[in-house]
């Protein structure tokens, strides 16, 4: 049997652009994303402490170091920029395994959404 365990999740960070005329995606500050151990196209669940919202879409990264939480295309009506968000991942694995699994778990600046 395999179940499905919390990965990664960066934990409060604000929203810095919606951008409706896009393709779709999560754009994220790929200082973020290494932290939290999140690859490029990987499928990301998406919080919205503001509003309730929860969507699921895929990551693209963003410039390092510039704080960057983007929510592309339909997902842009999702949020506002400001908003608080809870990003998080999850990962197969069996019993035996998920028991000894840490996530890495981030704690951005919740102002500029940088690393402390």
């Amino acid at each position: 049997m395999l179940l499905h365990v919390v990965k990664s999740k960066i934990h409060r960070v604000r929203v810095t652009s919606a951008n409706l005329n896009y393709i779709g995606s999560i754009t994220i500050d790929e200082d973020l994303m290494d932290a939290a151990n999140i690859i490029e196209g990987e499928k990301i669940q998406v919080v919205n402490n503001n509003n309730g919202e929860r969507l699921e879409t895929y990551v693209i990264p963003g410039p390092r170091g510039s704080g960057e939480i983007t929510l592309n295309g339909a997902a842009a009506r999702k949020v506002a920029p400001g908003d608080v968000l809870i990003l998080i991942t999850y990962a197969l694995m069996d019993a035996d395994e998920a028991k000894n699994f840490k996530p890495a778990l981030v704690f951005p600046d919740e102002q500029t959404n940088l690393l402390r």
